[in-house]
């Protein structure tokens, strides 16, 4: 495993000055705009890996040039959805289906539509719903002004973090989800052909649609601008403290309410804690820190194309020990370097690292980096074949919370704690905190989010090492803890019964109905996730989270894996491996 230490040093060494940037999310066959494919960040969406096709892309530069758009397929009853130049999300929220011929189906991208104003007076920013994050944050930064909150990968649009209720981590003031700190926006949405087939929306606090326009997925129309509310610039500074996690199910609401930009980080295979201390610092504290988190650096594509080799080599010959060398190895490198906290914007030299806001709440170099330097990426750029993983995100009530750390606890002490090390090759178990939203499809409660990342096979027909343990994770966070799933993450399964986890649910659903009567923003995603529409098991469907297992030829039986009860949570069914179908 030394080796596979140095790769990982080596990975985490400062970035080089440029490298490849992710490519585009829609490709058409033509050059042009008809004849398209749609495809996320990682290569992959987790309800399938298919690509999703559509009729037509547009790429409007202005709010008049979406208003022509949307009102063409309104005319003609198309299926209309949006994507960003991004595409980080996980599930196909942004496929509108069809586009094979079987139905007409456009495509709106935001790549073209990226303008920013800060109102200095009013402190507020202006942008255009394909605005990228970072550039929101450096207009804001420029002007005197900072954004109190951000999620902590900065390559995503404006309009897509919002929409999607993307979040950083604070229970203090608005909190840390983005769309709390939003006082206007602008929607695009259909109408009949006296109105000219499509209108405009302006919406404030305050009015009776706004709830429901927040985290919108996408379903109500299309959002052309979004104004957030800024306050004066100001400075952090961050310290990670490694504590054992015998106590970290009782302190962690403690840790939340101390710091305002808290978080805590979960090794469960190596019984570690690290808990974020985050906070302002003074606006004359010496320091000029960035935080330039490891795992978003660009990092040369034969030191991830390494790491998944050694990876899936471990998986393959069930070698536990040898994942769990990987993961100690990780966090020793992460350790060594701050996990990409630099105090001087070069290197990291010691806590705390103090710096300003724009350049500390939000991080993804990788995601900003030029195309002259062909040998770095971001480690899951799919044309590398380096890193793949599903990505869970679960969101609970600090009660269920504690309760859910107790049983993953016990699930570590029957399975064994190497059985756990596979998450901590991926940063262990995030947890961060977003407070009650006005949002209908907002947090109801003050909340915790566990977000998770583990191996993803090349193959959806291949089980995963410890496929059993994660499986029941998944299930005591989404089933018996009653987690609501982040609408931009996670596998399948956590979406079953998301309707009745939202208490406004109705109000979303009465403004679904008034904005897009015909079901234009509709798509096979939402038919299954928001419309409830169970699909049938097939063979396999529960190796890459299609379906909960309730028979073996769910899982893999002939590879062993049978499809059985969880340990601590005996209603989970889960695809355990066994010598035979009778153990």
């Amino acid at each position: 495993m030394f080796a596979t230490f140095l790769l990982l040093l080596w990975s985490h060494a400062p970035a080089p000055a440029l490298s490849l940037p992710p490519r585009p999310p829609v490709r058409c066959s033509d050059g042009g705009t008809t004849g398209c494919v749609l495809s996320n960040a990682y290569g992959a969406w987790s309800s399938d890996r298919a690509d999703c096709p559509v009729s037509s892309v547009a790429y409007p530069a202005s709010e008049q040039e979406v208003v022509a758009a949307v009102a063409r397929a309104s005319a003609s009853g198309a299926r209309v959805k949006v994507v960003s130049g991004f595409a980080h999300t996980i599930p196909k929220l942004a496929c509108p289906g069809g586009g094979n011929g079987t139905t007409t189906t456009l495509l709106i991208s935001t790549a073209r539509l990226a303008g920013v104003e800060v109102d200095v007076a009013a402190r507020t920013v202006t942008a255009d719903a394909g605005a990228p994050l970072r550039a929101v944050i450096d207009a804001a930064e420029a002007s005197g002004l900072s954004l109190t909150a951000a999620p902590y990968w900065e390559g995503v649009s404006v309009a897509g973090l919002v929409s999607t209720g993307s979040h950083g981590s604070s229970w203090w003031g608005r909190g840390g989800a983005v769309h709390d700190h939003v006082v206007g926006l602008r929607l695009v949405v259909t109408a009949g052909e006296a109105d000219g087939w499509a209108r405009v929306l302006t919406l404030r606090r305050g009015d009776e649609l706004f709830p429901a326009a927040l985290v919108s997925l996408g379903l109500l129309g299309v959002v052309s601008k979004i104004t957030l509310s800024l306050e004066p610039r100001f400075k952090r500074s961050i310290t990670f403290d490694y504590r054992n996690d015998s106590t970290f199910q009782d302190d962690f609401a403690a840790h939340a309410a101390s710091h305002e930009f808290a978080d805590i980080t979960w090794y469960p295979s190596q019984h570690t804690a690290v808990y974020r201390i985050d906070d302002r610092a003074p606006a004359n504290a010496p320091g000029d820190g960035v935080n330039d988190f490891i795992g978003f650096q660009a990092t040369p594509i034969a030191v991830t194309a390494g790491l998944r080799v050694v990876e899936t080599s471990l998986e393959r010959s069930k070698n536990m020990k040898g994942k769990c060398a990987m993961a100690a190895a990780e966090g020793v490198a992460k350790r060594l370097v701050g996990n990409g906290l630099k105090n001087n914007g070069l290197l990291f030299t010691g806590y705390p690292v103090v710096g300003y806001q724009g350049k500390m709440q939000t991080s993804g170099s990788c995601a900003r980096s030029s195309a002259a330097d062909l040998l770095s990426a971001c480690g899951w750029d799919p044309r590398f074949h380096g890193l793949f993983f599903y990505e869970s995100t679960a969101i609970f009530s600090p009660a269920r919370f504690r309760d859910f750390i107790l049983d993953v606890k016990r699930l570590r002490d029957l399975a064994g704690s190497d059985s756990l090390c596979g998450v901590d090759v991926y940063n262990g178990l995030l947890v961060r905190f977003v407070k009650a939203s006005a949002a209908h499809l907002g947090q109801p409660e003050d909340s915790v989010v566990v977000d998770f990342n583990y191996y993803r096979a090349s193959d959806s027909a291949a089980p995963r090492l410890s496929q059993d343990v994660w499986e029941e994770v998944e299930q005591l966070a989404f089933v018996k803890h009653g987690a609501r799933p982040h609408w931009a993450k996670n596998r399948l399964v956590a979406f079953a019964g998301v309707r009745g986890k939202y208490p406004r649910w109705g109000q979303f659903a009465a403004a679904k109905r008034q904005l897009d009567p015909r079901g234009l923003f509709d798509s096979p995603w939402s038919d299954e996730v928001v419309g409830g529409v169970e699909l049938a098991k097939g063979d396999g469907c529960a190796l890459d989270g299609r379906c909960v297992c309730s028979e073996d030829r769910h899982c893999s039986p002939e590879q062993g894996y049978y499809c059985r009860p969880g340990l601590v949570f005996t209603d989970a069914r889960v695809c355990r491996y066994s010598g035979s179908q009778n153990q």
